[in-house]
């Protein structure tokens, strides 16, 4: 049993996220907190062996409270679960050993994803002393896939989506927003809303190609074997 410590200052949404834990199986829930200081309390007492982390609690931010776990050794892995988006909070995330960053408002079945993940990931890892490269490349795959499935956001289809997919794997060459929307029959505006919230999950790749004058264009490729929802 993988046992969870769930932390953010608002009672209620602990609760919630502790419901979610509770329903996957595998998964069983060591304890809530609200603050930095209770977490810290929880974790010192052993037995955790995941941390559910919000980055705004009202004594120190999340991040803070990772990098003091990483400084003293403590084991448990973290999942960031925060309404923070900024460029600069996910990179400090990732450079401090966050294994996933969950953006809020999520539904069970995005954080449903992350955990079943979290569990192959241990199971891969579970009495291994040392691993060939195919099986360097799984472990490392088990997280990148969870990005890849997460499900849609609201005002997403999957139809859709698998149109944009079908466009990239046949492209043999990354395409731009206009040419996807050329290929497709969608709108530019459509096509370019699908292709954010694509690249952003991790699905497709965004490269920049660079002219003589003006901003550069975003082009688009889908890497082998990624679903699209």
């Amino acid at each position: 049993m993988i046992e969870v410590l769930v932390v953010d200052d608002d009672f209620r949404v602990a609760r919630v996220n502790a419901a979610y834990v509770a329903k996957v199986p595998g998964f069983h829930v060591r304890g809530t907190a609200h603050n930095a200081a209770q977490a810290l309390a929880v974790l010192e007492g052993g037995g955790v062996d995941l941390v559910l982390l919000d980055h705004y609690l009202p004594d120190e931010t999340g991040l803070s409270l990772v990098r003091r776990l990483r400084q003293s050794g403590h084991p448990a892995d973290v999942i960031m679960v925060t309404a923070a988006r900024d460029v600069a909070t996910v990179r400090t995330a990732m450079r401090f050993g966050a294994l996933q960053y969950i953006v809020k408002p999520f539904t069970f079945a995005g954080l449903r994803v992350k955990l079943d993940a979290y569990a192959q990931l241990r199971r891969a890892l579970d009495g291994a002393q040392e691993a060939g490269q195919d099986q360097v490349d799984r472990i490392f795959g088990t997280l990148r896939a969870a990005a890849a499935s997460t499900p849609l956001p609201k005002g997403h289809s999957a139809p859709t989506a698998e149109l944009i997919r079908r466009a990239l794997s046949d492209a043999s060459l990354p395409l731009s927003a206009h040419e996807v929307a050329e290929r497709t029959g969608l709108s530019r505006s459509t096509a370019q809303r699908y292709l954010k919230q694509l690249e952003c999950s991790g699905r497709l790749h965004l490269t920049l190609r660079y002219g003589e004058t003006g901003r550069p264009e975003h082009r688009y490729s889908w890497p082998e074997g990624t679903p699209a929802a």
